[in-house]
């Protein structure tokens, strides 16, 4: 199991080889990198590279590292038993499986993303250690254990809202997804629109990152955001003359609302503007 890309996700050569030494290793393979880099959509694009198939496991503040291996509904049980119910004779009917559990039992080798794991509680990496070392767990309310049939390519991604344990990190390969170089973001743009205009994307992606670069900025644009932008300049029929004009009354770009994505930023762009018209006088 090899991955090379896919027509549909333009990954470089380092992402290629962090991707392919977690399969070789078996260990999982963390993600970081700034969010909009295309950390969520790697993992998709490695099931289908690999004909496996993908189960996500979406991680929110409130989940728990047990709902990833399984739920007992006790309640459930208890209320059926006073009606009567004849399941309750049989715990596994209130037993929920989770995506670990899930993943574990697939016949063919699944890949298994843990999406967003920085967003649980600290202790939530710990609490899955043995589970992703060992690939197995036990079942206390049946007495099984459940071990992976095929050990899953574990895919974990965070966006960096807070440091993860030392003895979970050791037992990952870490890779850090860069933002896009301007080269890169030109063939990411080019596979998810295919012949558009060349003059247009060379003034929209030199505006993109001139606005990434901008001090202050409290939310930097990304690249889910640069494609929905450039799906409304070709809507609206924007023209590179446009993005190309220096005018200091139009210096926040147009359509703006699909890059800035917070007032200040927006109040920040209209600052620069009043400042640079005030120069000019």
């Amino acid at each position: 199991m090899r991955f090379t890309g896919t027509d549909n996700y333009v990954a470089t050569d380092d992402l290629k080889v962090a991707v392919n030494a977690a399969i070789i290793l078996e260990r999982p393979l963390l993600v970081k990198g700034e969010p909009g880099t295309g950390k969520t959509v790697l993992a998709e694009e490695i099931a289908k590279a690999l004909g496996a198939p993908l189960i996500t496991w979406h991680v929110k503040s409130t989940t728990k590292a047990h709902q990833g291996l399984y739920e007992y509904d006790a309640v459930s049980r208890l209320r059926d038993s006073q009606l009567g119910d004849p399941r309750v004779s049989d715990i596994r009917n209130y037993i929920r499986k989770g995506k670990l559990w899930e993943s574990f039992e697939s016949d063919v080798r699944p890949v298994l993303l843990i999406d967003e794991i920085d967003k649980a509680d600290i202790e939530f990496p710990n609490d899955l250690l043995l589970e992703l070392d060992r690939m197995e767990f036990h079942v206390y309310e049946t007495g099984e254990t459940i071990k992976a049939a095929k050990r899953p390519v574990v895919i974990i991604t965070s966006n960096n809202e807070k440091e993860l344990p030392d003895a979970f990190l050791r037992r990952c390969f870490f890779h850090y997804i860069r933002f896009p170089e301007p080269d890169t973001m030109e063939k990411i743009v080019e596979v998810h629109y295919p012949g558009i205009k060349k003059r247009l994307v060379a003034e929209a992606l030199r505006l993109f990152f001139d606005v990434r670069e901008v001090p202050g900025l409290r939310k930097k644009p990304s690249t889910s955001e640069l494609l929905d932008w450039l799906k409304l300049l070709m809507a609206e029929d924007v023209g590179p003359e446009v993005l190309r004009e220096r005018d200091p009354k139009k210096l926040i770009p147009p359509l703006h609302g699909a890059l800035l994505k917070n007032e200040q930023d927006v109040h920040l762009f209209e600052r620069i503007a009043f400042m640079t018209r005030r120069e000019q006088r």
